[in-house]
């Protein structure tokens, strides 16, 4: 009786174990899309610094000149440009579904 129960409980086990490591690796491949986000906005703008000699005004700027691309389903981008030659402040969150 005891066997026909372990070969279930061992089976089950290995799929919450299978699940929670999966969801780890979602968890960690979220995380570095935001990082990398963050990183090309920035790099964008420095880029635009560069060129320009202005860092861009918003964030439509960046969208429509240097090809940045946000999927503004998955993220909200705050843009708050102070100066033309201060560098804006970029915050990247994800947005809950």
């Amino acid at each position: 009786m005891l066997r026909g129960l372990l070969l279930p409980a061992a089976a089950a086990a290995a799929l919450v174990m299978f699940a929670a490591a999966l969801d780890g690796l979602t968890a960690g491949r979220d995380a570095e899309d935001l990082r990398q986000l963050e990183e090309a906005l920035r790099r964008s703008c420095a880029a635009c610094y560069a060129a320009e000699g202005v860092y861009p005004p918003n964030l439509e700027y960046l969208e429509d000149h240097y090809g940045i691309r946000v999927d503004e389903d998955r993220y909200a981008v705050f843009y708050s440009a102070f100066a033309d030659n201060l560098m804006p402040d970029v915050t990247v969150v994800v947005r809950e579904p």
